[in-house]
């Protein structure tokens, strides 16, 4: 098994990356914690068709189906789960991601109000100084946004727009889902060949 990432799915349009993103991290063979909040629940029926179920033992089911995954590589956390391993520096994951991020959780992250699972995780991995992606699917952005941004920036978080290349001649929207994960899993630094990189033509 590769290492331990964090993958948190939130509200924000994009649900595409995220479920791209899951599925090549179990690919890798990573080690998953699975964590969704209940509008990327709405988020996932809308975009995607899909149904997360609500209970973590059933969506991890649900996923490791899904993506083929081996027995126990996808774990799944209630958002209350304040025995999850991921809610203490003790027993961080190796990175995480939140994609896509909704500015409501980055501004909360930037707070450091870590009232839920997924707020917490991302507090621990920056009070360990663990790699931690933000995918912020928003447009414009409003000061406060930029702000609460730069503000995680400076305590070392990534902020990575999923703002896609067309250097690559995309053909499909699932090329330009692919852009912006291999952008992801470089910075979780887990290996892929997604895309061909610049000067590989």
């Amino acid at each position: 098994m590769g290492p331990t990432i964090t993958l948190a799915l939130t509200g924000a349009s994009g649900m595409p990356f995220g479920l791209r993103l899951l599925e090549c991290l179990v690919g890798a063979r990573c080690h998953v914690y699975l964590l969704y909040s209940s509008a990327a629940q709405i988020v996932a029926k809308q975009e995607c068709a899909l149904t997360i179920p609500a209970q973590p033992r059933e969506a991890a089911r649900m996923f490791g189906e899904r993506f083929g995954a081996a027995e126990g590589q996808i774990e799944v956390f209630a958002r209350e789960d304040w025995n999850a391993p991921i809610a203490s520096g003790s027993s961080a994951a190796d990175a995480m991601a939140i994609c896509p991020c909704t500015v409501g959780t980055l501004g909360a992250i930037a707070a450091g109000l870590a009232d839920n699972l997924i707020h917490r995780a991302a507090d621990v991995m920056l009070k360990e100084r663990r790699k931690l992606v933000l995918v912020p699917r928003e447009t414009p952005l409003s000061t406060i946004h930029l702000e609460n941004m730069l503000k995680l920036a400076h305590a070392g978080a990534v902020i990575l727009p999923p703002a896609p290349g067309f250097y690559n001649d995309p053909q499909s929207i699932a090329d330009i889902v692919d852009f912006v994960v291999a952008r992801v899993l470089d910075q979780l630094g887990v290996p892929h060949a997604l895309q061909p990189r610049w000067g590989e033509r």
